[in-house]
């Protein structure tokens, strides 16, 4: 028995029938959670926590083990604790903001076992719990518009999704999204993306895509040239209620 999910449906006067219309799944399927071993689909998990006011972790411990790669997660311990994040991305939605099928949408044909891929997803849909807490981070992301308009296997169902998702988080009061147009041409957001961490101690680290694994840099001098970077791209960005425009605008689009 999950007596963690029971206790907290309890405490908020929640039962199967009531999450189960609120997640879009059958009653039967809802009551089968509590039982032992049963664990919904990723972002199903993130609804109900949010539903319940817990943390996916509280409530399906076992499911959020380290999952990540092991170069990944010092990084997703310096995310868990930020109080800011900036994060700039030039080919994808930022990784805090996808779905779940998108996420597993920027895995394909990679040589990995289904297994694999769960666990990647996975733990990616659970690190977005950051910004849910009861005191989120700041954060900024910017990414260019074409983003916006790039097709995920012809599925177009599956962009509008993700861009509405986009949409709600934009409009958060703990997040901003900034757009760079199409239009601007060359501009420094050209080298690929990045994302640079604020801890609480004050001390700044960052995390750097590449083909291979990520780099994770905490050498000041690093961050600091990203910083500068970062300042340089946003620069070109357009304000946080022009972007929120142009997404609510790239999610109809879609339809």
């Amino acid at each position: 028995m999950n007596h963690a999910l029971q206790e907290a449906m309890a405490e908020v006067g929640e039962t199967a029938e009531s999450l189960a219309a609120q997640t879009g799944v059958d009653p039967k399927t809802a009551a089968r959670w509590i039982s032992p071993g049963r664990v919904p689909q990723p972002r199903r998990r993130v609804t109900v926590a949010a539903i319940l006011g817990r943390d996916v972790g509280d409530l399906w411990p076992d499911v959020l083990k380290r999952r990540e790669p092991q170069w990944l997660r010092k990084w997703v311990d310096w995310e868990r604790e930020a109080l800011a994040l900036r994060w700039f991305e030039h080919c994808w939605i930022p990784g805090l903001l996808q779905t779940e099928a998108y996420a597993r949408a920027t895995l394909a044909g990679e040589a990995l076992t289904t297994a694999e891929a769960d666990d990647l997803v996975a733990s990616r849909i659970g690190r977005q719990a950051v910004l849910r807490r009861d005191r989120p981070p700041l954060f900024i992301a910017v990414i260019f518009e074409g983003v916006l308009y790039q097709s995920v296997y012809g599925d177009r169902e599956l962009m509008r999704e993700q861009i509405e998702q986009l949409a709600h988080y934009a409009a958060l009061p703990t997040v901003q999204v900034h757009i760079v147009p199409r239009e601007i041409g060359m501009y420094p957001g050209l080298g690929g993306g990045f994302i640079i961490a604020e801890l609480p101690s004050g001390e700044h680290v960052a995390h750097v895509d590449s083909q291979a694994p990520a780099q994770i840099l905490n050498e000041a001098t690093d961050v600091a040239t990203l910083s500068r970077r970062w300042e340089r791209i946003r620069g070109e960005a357009l304000s946080r209620s022009q972007s929120l425009d142009l997404i609510r605008e790239a999610a109809g689009s879609w339809t």
